[in-house]
């Protein structure tokens, strides 16, 4: 049974991660029918997450696959982003942290460098923005307090939580990332901003400095 006709029959939830991908692609390419093809992808990016959340660009030079499905791809991923989005502005992100960690999951992945963002939250901990503030190596040269503090005042925001992304994969906080997380806390304590966490996105798992003692 194709992989349309059994999503016809039986439902979405009966098919593999092949077939759903089949459907996406529709089409094989020169050597590879759409199944053979969608196998390979998945293996080579080791499973659907690691194959939607791949940059654009990447996905575009993957033979196979060219601009049209590439683009399909990455359309579906930043709908994924924007269910979650929706999902978490209507919500309490302390009292949803696994759907926060799921969009952060989803807005860092794929990024070969290390970049800082800012959860900024009203008085009820529900998201105002998600704001990237710096790229690169994080430390007190490339992180600048008053940045944060302008930003989080002009969104008048009650609370935040910082998040940076280890493109290494590994998100064990380095001595780098402890110490400016406190400097931040104490610089955001003068203006009444708290900062309730600092996650930090590895591949495939998020660790919350909160939670280890780290706050």
């Amino acid at each position: 049974m194709l992989p349309r006709e059994k999503m016809m029959s039986l439902g979405a939830s009966a098919l593999t991660e092949t077939e759903l991908l089949a459907i996406l692609l529709r089409t094989g390419c020169q050597g590879l029918n759409v199944l053979d093809l969608s196998a390979q992808l998945l293996s080579q990016f080791k499973g659907l997450n690691g194959l939607l959340t791949t940059e654009h660009q990447e996905l575009v030079a993957i033979k196979g696959l060219g601009p049209a499905k590439a683009t399909q791809l990455s359309a579906i991923l930043e709908m994924c982003r924007r269910v979650l989005n929706q999902k978490l502005a209507k919500s309490d992100v302390i009292t949803s942290p696994n759907s926060t960690r799921e969009y952060l999951q989803l807005h860092f992945q794929g990024l070969e460098r290390e970049v800082m963002a800012c959860l900024f939250l009203d008085t009820r901990h529900r998201i105002i923005a998600l704001e990237t503030l710096f790229q690169g190596t994080l430390n007190s040269a490339t992180v600048h307090p008053r940045e944060v503090v302008k930003k989080a005042l002009s969104l008048n925001a009650s609370s935040l939580i910082l998040c940076h992304n280890h493109p290494s994969g590994d998100p064990e906080p380095s001595q780098a990332d402890i110490q400016i997380t406190q400097t931040l806390k104490e610089a955001l304590q003068l203006v009444d901003i708290d900062v309730l966490d600092h996650m930090i996105v590895g591949q495939g798992e998020i660790l919350s400095m909160a939670e280890h003692g780290l706050i």
